[in-house]
């Protein structure tokens, strides 16, 4: 079984790649509309080309004011893919993020850093978990406000396949 922690890994972030999950990836160029999901391409402070990525910004259905940016993108180099999700200050760090997709639990990843706007989780996309999330529906994001109170976060997977497939 593919765990979505499986390959968790470091970050070298740039508050204008995390941009994409803000208010700020606004000042980049709308490329597309695949499903529920928006690509926006910008050019990051110091980078030699622009990066696209896919995004879905999405609130819980119960609590407004809890919410998550989730961003599908290729790293500047091309030689990963990742999937890096901005969650609200004040949730639950030692918890984790978990994913669940179409009913099956996909595991839990660590969020590895904290900026003004959110928390941070990221893991790189391989093969088995890409065509989980194409082949998928519906993937509920979970997120703790205390050790035992968690909050699921329905994020649809319509348009992340033709999203995807179309990020440069």
């Amino acid at each position: 079984m593919m765990e979505f922690s499986k390959r968790l890994i470091g970050l070298a972030l740039t508050v204008a790649a995390l941009a994409g999950a803000t208010p700020a990836m606004a000042q980049g160029t709308v490329r597309g509309e695949y499903g529920d999901w928006q690509m926006s391409c910008d050019t990051p402070p110091g980078a030699s080309s622009e990066q696209c990525a896919i995004i879905q910004n999405v609130m819980a259905e119960d609590q407004p004011n809890v919410g998550l940016s989730v961003i599908v993108l290729r790293t500047a180099d091309r030689e990963a893919r990742l999937l890096r999700v901005l969650a609200p200050l004040g949730v639950l760090l030692p918890n984790g993020l978990g994913l669940n997709v179409d009913g099956t639990d996909m595991g839990r990843v660590a969020f590895v850093r904290c900026l003004p706007n959110g928390c941070v989780a990221e893991v790189e996309l391989d093969d088995g978990l890409i065509d989980v999330l194409s082949k998928g529906t519906s993937a509920i994001f979970v997120v703790f406000k205390t050790p035992e109170e968690g909050v699921g976060i329905p994020v649809s997977l319509d348009g992340f396949s033709e999203g995807f497939a179309a990020l440069p």
